[in-house]
């Protein structure tokens, strides 16, 4: 029989998974993500093991169909009404603060 994954995975590799992403943890917190690294191991172990022979590829397990209504030009606004509703206006264009200035 197959070694599950929790006898595999010690809590001394989650400790330098956690070094080696520059997380500090508890040894409590070491004990239950090794606990819970495990268990997706464990459950990618599970998928893995499906024997997908007569499954096509696929992107989506549904079929996609464009729910959306088809574009049709309807009345817009003039630019000025769009203008007369904006904070600040130069120019016929939108204002709006630089954010491209030098650093202090």
């Amino acid at each position: 029989m197959l070694q599950s994954m929790a006898e595999r995975i010690s809590v001394e590799q989650v400790a330098h998974v956690a070094r080696l992403s520059r997380l500090r943890l508890t040894g409590e917190e070491l004990e239950r993500f090794a606990s819970q690294m495990a268990a997706v191991l464990d459950h990618a172990a599970d998928v893995a093991s499906l024997d997908l022979e007569q499954v096509l590829p696929t992107s989506h397990p549904l079929p996609l169909v464009n729910v959306l209504r088809a574009d049709q030009p309807g009345p817009t606004l003039s630019q000025q009404e769009v203008l007369a509703a904006a904070p600040e206006a130069v120019d016929g264009r939108f204002s709006v603060p630089s954010i491209l200035a030098e650093a202090p």
